[in-house]
This record gives C-alpha cells, sequence and structure tokens, in this order.
C-alpha cells in the first residue's frame, strides 16, 4: 500500500470516532503518533550504534512499549494511558542532566492534543501506522515529503489554505545553485515542514561530509523557525529522519516578530533558501519590527526585507517570491530598490504555472541573491515545460531533471557568470534599465512573442482604456450624425 493510501486508510478510521472533528484535527493526530513512531524507530538506530545511547524517555512512554504491539492494550485502558500517563508526561519531560532531547520532545507535544475518544480505534490508527510507514530505512526517508504533500491536500480541503509544499525538485536546484558548505550557517526562516533543511544536509553530506567531527559541525548549522505548530512538529520530525539527532535550532516561533535591529552579528546567515508564505497577511503590530520605510502587512514582502538583513556580506540566498513581488509598486519597490541595492541579484528564474498545483495558480519565480555588493545586472531564465507537457498535476509533477539546461548554461559567481549567453529563454537586463521602469522585475522573454497579459491591474487598465476608446469613438459619431443631419436641414 503507497504512503498517500495508508494516510487514506487511517483518516477513514479516524473518521468513525466521535472526537475528531474534521480534516484538521484529524491531521494533528495522524502528526504526534507519527512523531513517536519514528521518533522509536531512530532510537533503535541509536542503540545499535552507540552502546552508552540512553533514551531521553521513560521506559513506559516510548512507543515499543505501549504502541508497537498489535495485540497490545487496547480500549478504554489505552485511551486512559494516552491521556492521563503519555501526554502529562511528555508535555511535563525534563530528562536526565538536562538531555537536549527531552526539550525537543516536550516542545513538539506543547501543542499536540490527542482528540480520539474511541481506545479500539486509537489501536487500529496505531497498527496501520506500524503496517503501512516505515521511513527507517534512508532510501525510504523522502516518502516523508509525501505525507505532507497528503496531508496539506487534505488541509486545502479543510479550508485552511496558505501552505504550499515546494515541490522537491524546486528544493534540491535552489540548494544546489546556492551551494551550502560545511561549516557555514543555513537558515529557512519559515522552514515549514523542512524541506529546504534536509535537501541541505544531503548536499552536504554527499560534498563534505567524511568524519564524525565534519557531521557534528553539519547538524550544528542547520537553522529552521516555523509559526505553526503542526508544520513545525513535522519539520522537528524531518530532521530527525534525517540524521539530526537533536535539532534544537528548529523553532516554533515568527521569524518576523523580532525587531530587525536586535539581530546582532551571530544571528547573521551565510546561506538562507526558503519558500515564504504568500498572499497572506500578518497580524496588527508585525510590520512594526520593521524600518517605517518597509512597514507592511503583507508576509512575502517582510520576509524579502528580513533575508536580506540576516545575510553576512557574501551570504547566499534562494527565495521562492510570486509574480506580484516582481511587479509591484509602492513599498513593493523600495523593497526591490534596497534589495538590488544591497544585494546582487544576479538570477531569476521565471517558472511557468502549475508548479504548485494543486495548492495554488499563482505564478512563481526563484530568485538568486548574494549580499555585499550592488546589483549591475541581472539575468532572467524562463523555465519551460518539458516537451509534451502543458501543465503540471499529481500524476505529471516537475522533475529535478528539468533544469538539467539552467545548470548547463548557470556557470560561475566567481568570475562574474561571464560564461553566460543570450538564449531563447536566457536574457539579461541592466540595472539602468531596471531603475528607468522603477524597479519592475516583470521582464517577459524577449525571444517569444507576447502572451496574453493575466496581470489583474495591467486588464483593468486595459479595460478603462478600451472604455475610454469606445467613448471617445461615440462621441465621435455622435458628432458626425448631428452635423449631417444639420446639413439635412
Amino acid at each position: 500500500m503507497s504512503i498517500s493510501a495508508t494516510v487514506k486508510a487511517i483518516q477513514d478510521i479516524m473518521r468513525k470516532d466521535v472526537g475528531v472533528d474534521g480534516d484538521a484535527q484529524r491531521i494533528g493526530q495522524l502528526v504526534w503518533m507519527l512523531f513517536l513512531k519514528i521518533y522509536d524507530d531512530r532510537e533503535q538506530e541509536w542503540e545499535l550504534l552507540d552502546d552508552a545511547y540512553r533514551s531521553p524517555l521513560p521506559e513506559p512512554l516510548r512507543w515499543r512499549n505501549w504502541a508497537a504491539d498489535a495485540e497490545g492494550i487496547t480500549g478504554e485502558e489505552l485511551k486512559d494511558f494516552i491521556d492521563n500517563t503519555l501526554f502529562p508526561g511528555l508535555q511535563t519531560l525534563t530528562g536526565k542532566g538536562g538531555d537536549k532531547r527531552a526539550f525537543v520532545i516536550r516542545g513538539v507535544f506543547e501543542d499536540a492534543y490527542n482528540y480520539m475518544k474511541s481506545g479500539q480505534l486509537i489501536r487500529q490508527v496505531i497498527n496501520k501506522i506500524e503496517e503501512g510507514i516505515d521511513l527507517n530505512k534512508a532510501q525510504e526517508r523522502h516518502l516523508f515529503g509525501d505525507i505532507y504533500e497528503q496531508i496539506l491536500r487534505d488541509l486545502q480541503n479543510a479550508g485552511n489554505a496558505g501552505e504550499y509544499y515546494t515541490p522537491r525538485a524546486v528544493t534540491e536546484f535552489m540548494v544546489e545553485r546556492v551551494n551550502p558548505r560545511l561549516g557555514e550557517q543555513i537558515l529557512d526562516p519559515a522552514c515549514g515542514t523542512g524541506g529546504f533543511l534536509t535537501s541541505a544536509i544531503e548536499h552536504i553530506r554527499k560534498n563534505d561530509v567524511k568524519t564524525v567531527e565534519d557531521e557534528a559541525r553539519l547538524q550544528a548549522s542547520i537553522h529552521g523557525v516555523e509559526k505553526k505548530p503542526l508544520p513545525h512538529l513535522l519539520a522537528t520530525t524531518n530532521m530527525i529522519l534525517h540524521g539530526i539527532e537533536v535539532p534544537t535550532n528548529i523553532r516554533h516561533d515568527n521569524t518576523l516578530s523580532r525587531s530587525l535591529i536586535s539581530y546582532g552579528p551571530r544571528d547573521r546567515m551565510d546561506v538562507i533558501v526558503t519558500n515564504p508564505p504568500f498572499g497572506g497577511i500578518e497580524e496588527d503590530g508585525i510590520e512594526a519590527s520593521f524600518p517605517a520605510t518597509f512597514r507592511t502587512r503583507e508576509t512575502a514582502d517582510l520576509f524579502l526585507v528580513l533575508i536580506t538583513h540576516l545575510l553576512k556580506d557574501g551570504g547566499r540566498a534562494a527565495v521562492v517570491l510570486p509574480d506580484g513581488t516582481l511587479f509591484g509598486e509602492g513599498i513593493k519597490t523600495r523593497i526591490k530598490e534596497h534589495l538590488l541595492d544591497a544585494c546582487d541579484l544576479h538570477t531569476v528564474v521565471r517558472l511557468p504555472n502549475g508548479v504548485f498545483n494543486p495548492y495554488t495558480g499563482i505564478k512563481t519565480n526563484l530568485l538568486f541573491f548574494t549580499k555585499g555588493r550592488p546589483t549591475r545586472r541581472t539575468w532572467f531564465y524562463e523555465h519551460p515545460y518539458p516537451q509534451g507537457v502543458k501543465n503540471y498535476s499529481k500524476t505529471k509533477p516537475m522533475r529535478v531533471e528539468e533544469f538539467g539546461p539552467e545548470r548547463d548554461w548557470w556557470g560561475s559567481e566567481a568570475d562574474g557568470f561571464a560564461a553566460r549567453k543570450t538564449t531563447e529563454h536566457a536574457w539579461c537586463v541592466d540595472i539602468a534599465e531596471i531603475k528607468a521602469g522603477n524597479y519592475n522585475l516583470d521582464f517577459k522573454n524577449p525571444h517569444r512573442a507576447a502572451e496574453e497579459v493575466r496581470d489583474p491591474e495591467v486588464l483593468l487598465k486595459q479595460y478603462a482604456d478600451l472604455q475610454a476608446a469606445v467613448a471617445a469613438t461615440r462621441d465621435r459619431i455622435r458628432a458626425a450624425l448631428a452635423a449631417a443631419l444639420e446639413g439635412k436641414a
């Protein structure tokens, strides 16, 4: 049975339980169970590799001792254990000698709940997890993304929009291009389930990690922040799944709520790679953390200011942003001016429609920039659909192989991308032209015929112009008819 089929089967069981109201609660129920299952699987590995390993969990609270036996406790006994022993124990966990693992587990369960009322149905869910989800094998850990994708589809159905699963092809390409290396500090300030961070971990392990000491440096260099409890729990689980044994640097917080001036040199990052929420509006007062020039409540705009601020000189970023950021005016113009003055926005990859289906149809772009020198010119690369594909879908998602032409064209930042050439998909715009257009970065491919415009602001202007032209034509006709009638008289 596939991961998505297993998740669906689990949620079908939960729908029979009177205590679970809607998809959002079913998802929350599933995620804390998955965390304990995956944590127990990882502990089995740690125990094999380290004779001195001691679990931060009291023995009765370990998954293996209350959940793993399909014929184990069930009914009222299981319900009573979860409500009155398991949850109180996890939510007050301290650990011996200040074990940081205990701190991580306690943080995960601070906002977790057991919604289910039937112990028999809880046992059925646990058994289904045991049967159908085994992410302990390294080659199967990428399937965690499939679980999250299934969860997001259900969240969309539950009406909780604003969460987007970034396709693995996009995360891998972005991380590969910014090329994080061992010893650099890496951040995703809106990390969701941690997909960008796991890509960075895999990239650094592949290229740089040779010793136990190297691995320890890597584990200390990964930082993430997530505002919402459910994605934070998933991100923590994902880090543990990918070998970050004590992911204390994955914080449950709103990165935007901290005053910009409070960040010091120790907070600066070498690499930031992220897909910040777009289309969202922050709560009242958040914008006060930012300089007056950049105050807005639009989430994506605030994140762009924050990312620019948090990078070290020489630091590199790759960010997913919607078309609206590129052509927007007002405060968006000031933010883009600041970005281009403080950073070298050397590349914008323009993605086609459908990359984020089914979550949103908004067109998106990948912005790559380096802090510490102003932009002199920006290269644009229009990513085409593969041959025979007119849109992406669940059965035809974007594949990492599609970025092969971009890789071949990319060149080296060390020589200012001197080897780059204009192609049918790539073109360059000088900073003077960008400034002359009031920092509008919505440059279309000059090598292709103009496409039908879909921007609402442009369409409204076109409509107004058309209405004015119709009115002028009507006036001319009336005048001509009046003149003709006067002539006959």
